[in-house]
């Protein structure tokens, strides 16, 4: 593959003087590096609160634009089905028009659809501006990525990685929180309105720290005919999933479709890339560097035990427990606290030692705090969950971020962008797997033991609007459903194991070579 100079040389010029350019120098990030992960961190939280900030919003939406929660539901839908469209052309639009460039747009179409969504004035206009700003958003984590770890080099991979998989874990935690103070105590088009200062923060942060792009950019011609089937081949599958938690589930001859032409689009895109190779919107061959392959297996899995148990646990505490969406999301504070914790050591330790050796120590930690959970009653007390959520964000902290830097540490410079995206659309589908799966098999436990729950209604919002005497009768079976799904979702958390087991067990100098040394052809 044609390595791009313009990528190269304006990203590179992230490090400082001094002999510690990338893929060299002191394993230690200098302050340059810091401040330009920290620049990056400022405009991708905006993205990952946005994803789960609207949650505890539905009810009202759909009460001030008299709407139903089938419809309110496409206000998340559209959102994330944006994001999972224009991840994949992340890679050629940094390799056309450069980071920077791509950044900075990035930003401004994001604070342009959170301005338009707050000032929405009715449902349709709400979901069409949604979708604007995940446009905007799907592009900024991959981009943040593709920057920063060009810039680090794989002597500091695990570090630079640490810093910015931070707002990736505490997203979902400080999403719900403030979300919720935002729609009780000032107006819901605030959780929108947020983004604007925020925004500009991060374009001016932006406009002074991201290196700028210098030379002529040599990216390949847009692969049109790629772009016409992935993208398209992962809104079905998103969609497909989307609809499995509220239409019977999987066995739904609707859901099967949509399922169905998602796999096959992909598929084609998949002999496509093959045949294209250079030129491909991915690049499949990534696929038979063996790290990578086992990295991007463990990756999916984690987008699954994260976002997945995102769905369960606000839901336990709101259905079961009674609790508001604002006392919900401070109850989820401790995973975000945990995860804070590990992240800094964990990197620390892939860079010295492997992901092999930290991750499947993460996984352990992580299934052990979810046990709790899986015995969870009607009574359970808040201490003993805090405390397990606290360790399940160390598990979390030992884990997502140490992966997807093990992923990238044997890669030519050249592959580093798309290899990143890739990584970031692997990480939403296993979002997207997880909540969609373990919504159906939630709607089902409930509707087994409560009939007049509604099914997946009751699951997904009919539960929370019972009243508090009723809740008391029937608290019982719903913390018995929460429980065994949860057991589905420790099953699938520890099935990690296997291909973290595969992972590098050697730190990250030993593979400066293949970084650094130029790409073949």
């Amino acid at each position: 593959m044609a390595e791009s100079p313009s990528t190269e040389s304006s990203l590179t010029k992230a490090a400082p003087p001094g002999g510690t350019a990338p893929g060299g120098g002191s394993e230690r990030l200098d302050r340059a590096t810091i401040l330009l992960g920290l620049v990056i961190v400022s405009g991708t939280v905006m993205a990952i609160l946005d994803t789960t900030i609207v949650n505890v919003a539905l009810e009202t939406l759909g009460r001030d634009f008299s709407t139903d929660l089938s419809t309110i539901q496409w206000v998340i839908t559209g959102y994330m089905l944006a994001m999972g469209t224009v991840i994949p052309l992340t890679g050629w639009a940094v390799d056309r028009f450069g980071g920077r460039r791509v950044w900075m747009t990035s930003i401004v179409l994001f604070v342009l659809g959170s301005a338009l969504s707050g000032a929405a004035w009715n449902i349709e206009s709400l979901i069409l501006f949604r979708v604007v700003q995940g446009l905007g958003g799907g592009m900024l984590m991959p981009t943040g990525m593709a920057i920063l770890t060009m810039a680090a080099g794989p002597r500091r991979m695990g570090r630079i990685m640490s810093i910015v998989g931070v707002p990736m874990l505490l997203g979902p935690v400080l999403g719900p929180v403030l979300g919720g103070w935002l729609v009780e105590d000032v107006d819901w088009r605030w959780i929108f309105f947020v983004n604007l200062p925020v925004g500009a923060l991060a374009f001016a942060l932006a406009w002074w720290k991201v290196p700028h792009d210098h030379g002529e950019h040599t990216a390949q011609r847009l692969d049109w005919r790629g772009l016409i089937l992935l993208p398209p081949g992962f809104v079905l599958l998103i969609y497909g999933l989307s609809t499995a938690s509220s239409n019977g589930g999987f066995g739904e001859p609707a859901t099967i479709a949509w399922l169905a032409g998602g796999v096959v689009l992909v598929g084609l895109f998949a002999l496509h890339s093959l045949r294209l190779r250079e030129r491909s919107l991915i690049d499949v061959r990534l696929f038979t560097d063996r790290t990578f392959a086992t990295a991007a297996v463990a990756v999916f899995f984690v987008g699954i035990a994260l976002m997945g148990s995102m769905l369960l646990i606000p839901l336990y505490y709101q259905t079961a427990r009674g609790e508001g969406a604002f006392a919900a999301g401070l109850l989820l504070a401790p995973q975000g606290l945990g995860a804070a914790t590990a992240m800094p050591l964990a990197g620390v330790i892939t860079d010295k030692l492997g992901a092999g050796r930290i991750v499947p120590v993460g996984i352990v930690i992580l299934v052990l705090g979810t046990i709790p959970f899986a015995m969870v009653g009607a009574d359970t007390s808040y201490w003993l969950l805090g405390a397990a959520l606290y360790v399940r964000g160390l598990g979390l902290g030992c884990t997502m971020m140490p992966t997807m830097s093990a992923a990238l540490t044997t890669l030519t410079r050249a592959m580093v962008s798309r290899a990143s995206s890739t990584l970031n659309i692997i990480v939403q589908l296993g979002g997207s797997v997880g909540t969609a799966l373990l919504a159906v098999i939630l709607s089902r436990q409930i509707s087994d033991r409560l009939p007049q729950a509604g099914g997946g209604g009751g699951a997904e919002g009919g539960v929370g609007g019972i009243p508090e005497r009723v809740r008391e009768q029937i608290a019982p079976k719903l913390a018995d459903a929460f429980g065994h799904t949860f057991w589905v979702a420790l099953v699938l958390t520890a099935v990690l194991i296997l291909p973290a087991l595969l992972l590098p067990r050697h730190g990250a100098h030993e593979n400066d070579a293949p970084v650094d040394a130029p790409p073949a052809g």
